[in-house]
């Protein structure tokens, strides 16, 4: 977040390969947001509201993408994929450096 603000899922580091960025997909796969909505403008509290509902939703699954039920998996691949094509077309490495 920059300052008190989230910049939003488009214009997040990496096309949204963050935590704030997953937080927003997750919200995604569970319908707690519309695809459309990018949280754009939201500030801290909303996040943390927005991670508190996932968190939530999350909990019957372990956190698991695998022990989810099919329709839930095949939205979340098919969210997961594109976020993943799109921030590697844009020059994102998934391996982890030195540093991290």
């Amino acid at each position: 977040m920059n300052e008190s603000k989230y910049i939003g899922i488009e214009q997040d580091r990496h096309n949204g390969m963050t935590h704030l960025g997953r937080i927003v997909r997750d919200a995604w796969v569970f319908g707690i947001l519309p695809e459309s909505e990018t949280c754009a403008g939201w500030d801290h509290s909303q996040m943390q509201n927005l991670y508190e509902k996932v968190h939530a939703a999350w909990a019957p699954y372990g956190h698991l993408p695998s022990r989810l039920p099919t329709d839930l998996k095949d939205r979340h691949t098919r969210i997961y994929q594109h976020a993943i094509q799109t921030a590697k077309a844009k020059g994102w490495n998934p391996e982890l450096g030195e540093d991290d």
